[in-house]
């Protein structure tokens, strides 16, 4: 914990290579301190068809799966992070986002729980 799983268009790693994606949302979720590093997973999944509105144009967009508990003020700095770096690799991808999606502590279990 946490997840980044992250959906773009396959024709960005024409730009960039997948792996400098994962190091740029590693690092950009590392930079808040929320997170221990060791702890932190990125995942990127492209995808050749697709549409953005009625249109073919590039995207990267990073669903961040969280533990519950972080203010809004911190979930929203994540989420600016994340799109800076990107944005600053990727300034002609016209489409860049990311939002936070919280685990609930009540329902989430794992392996090293049992």
């Amino acid at each position: 914990m946490p997840h980044f799983l992250t959906d773009c268009s396959e024709s960005i790693f024409m730009l960039h290579p997948e792996e400098r994606i994962i190091e740029e949302i590693h690092n950009a979720a590392k930079s808040t301190g929320l997170f221990n590093e060791n702890d932190i997973k990125v995942r990127v999944n492209s995808f050749k068809k697709y549409s953005t509105g009625n249109n073919v144009v590039d995207f990267i967009h990073v669903f961040a799966y969280i533990m519950e508990g972080r203010s809004d003020e911190k979930k929203l700095n994540l989420s600016k992070n994340i799109v800076e770096r990107l944005t600053s690799i990727f300034p002609d991808v016209p489409n860049i986002g990311a939002n936070i999606i919280e685990f609930e502590n009540s329902n989430y279990f794992n392996k090293n729980m049992l």
